[in-house]
């Protein structure tokens, strides 16, 4: 897909991968609605932007959890850019933690962030674009493809995006509507908002500057598939036809989780 003259919405733009996408978009000559729910953030994030980039930045207030403001989002899209052909679901969150009791608000509102709103959001753009060529890009997860302790909810969320990809591409007849983004671990503050304390960061890790170029590369490539770390892919290969292999790193992770979970519990530990 040519980059160059889209109209795009990029959410989650203020922070993380979303930033370094944003970063990256500005060089080229496109128009961007950016999105995110901290407006002054967002701002910020775009005064930081380097000079004379070629690209016309608009950040945009949304929260992406209510349907009536992405439907605001897509409406003034439509009014500001005259039509959205490129869509990023990027905004998203995680918690990192031993599951408690029951809470029926908190599991909606992660569901609301990190599902419905981006199939929400890719059903709009079909719609929108109806007989016209257009993609959406989902930021998933490694933990999509291989579960991790600490991340059962998150992952859950994840692994959802990724089943719901490979049954609409068939469902549409369109495989190149909709690309799946797989990072690994991140260094950005996702690892110190997922929890109460700072959850450790599973290894490898890779900067958000290096998926953001990955997923735009993929996307000039029409690539149905992303994933930044080659060190990933080729231990998801490798462990299904060696199962061991992915219960090593998932018992590695969950000695990482355990140690998280006793040093939580040491007196004078915050919480």
């Amino acid at each position: 897909m040519k980059l160059e003259g889209c109209r795009i919405i990029l959410t989650g733009a203020a922070s993380g991968i979303g930033r370094a996408l944003l970063h990256d978009l500005s060089r080229i000559e496109a128009h961007v609605l950016a999105t995110d729910m901290d407006l002054s953030r967002l701002q910020e994030t775009a005064r930081q932007l380097p000079a004379g980039g070629a690209a016309r930045i608009e950040p945009f207030a949304c929260n992406v959890a209510d349907p009536l403001q992405v439907d605001r989002l897509f409406d003034h899209a439509v009014r500001s850019l005259g039509g959205v052909d490129l869509f990023f679901a990027n905004a998203g969150f995680a918690y990192y933690e031993r599951m408690g009791e029951p809470d029926w608000e908190r599991l909606e509102r992660i569901y609301r962030v990190n599902v419905l709103s981006p199939l929400y959001s890719a059903r709009k753009m079909a719609v929108l674009n109806a007989g016209r060529r257009h993609r959406v890009v989902f930021t998933a997860s490694a933990m999509a493809m291989m579960a991790l302790p600490g991340y059962a909810v998150y992952g859950s969320t994840k692994a959802a995006l990724h089943h719901f990809a490979e049954a609409y591409r068939f469902e549409t007849g369109d495989p190149a509507s909709l690309t799946l983004v797989y990072p690994i671990g991140t260094r950005t503050n996702f690892f110190h908002t997922a929890a109460v304390r700072a959850a450790p960061r599973p290894w490898p890790t890779q900067s958000p500057e290096c998926v953001a170029r990955a997923i735009l590369s993929g996307v000039r490539k029409d690539a149905a598939v992303i994933h930044p770390s080659a060190v990933f892919r080729t231990v998801a290969v490798a462990s299904r036809f060696a199962p061991p292999l992915k219960w090593l790193v998932q018992g590695l992770e969950n000695r990482r989780f355990r140690r998280w979970l006793a040093d939580g519990d040491r007196p004078g530990a915050s919480s």
